[in-house]
């Protein structure tokens, strides 16, 4: 089992930034990969930036040169760092962990509201 707890959540005008923390606790042994997706009212939920299992990163062109994915591992935290934001970032922010065992978990997710 692996628990996923995202945090940085808030309102912010356009043009502001957010850090998102998330932080893994339970069999972390046992991820593969782990990444950010989000989902508006209304809409499917995206990636939005994710590790890939070689480390690398893969990003959503919408986000490309704005979004920042990193970790800390001797944190268990993976963090995304959002400058520049849209209004349409506008949305909840779920974390991700996919596990050498074929489960996928998710955090309970944290809202990001952009708005003047």
């Amino acid at each position: 089992q692996v628990q996923l707890v995202e945090s940085g959540g808030d309102l912010v005008q356009p043009g502001g930034s957010l850090r998102l923390s998330c932080a893994a606790s339970g069999s972390i042994f046992k991820i593969n990969t782990m990444g950010w997706y989000r989902q508006a009212p209304g809409k499917q939920r995206e990636s939005v930036a994710a590790f890939t299992p070689s480390g690398g990163t893969n990003y959503a062109d919408s986000v490309k040169g704005r979004f920042t994915i990193s970790r800390d591992n001797a944190k268990n935290t993976v963090y995304l760092q959002m400058n520049s934001l849209k209004p349409e970032d506008t949305a909840v922010y779920y974390c991700s962990a996919s596990t050498w065992d074929g489960h996928t978990y998710w955090g309970q997710g944290t809202q990001v509201t952009v708005s003047s």
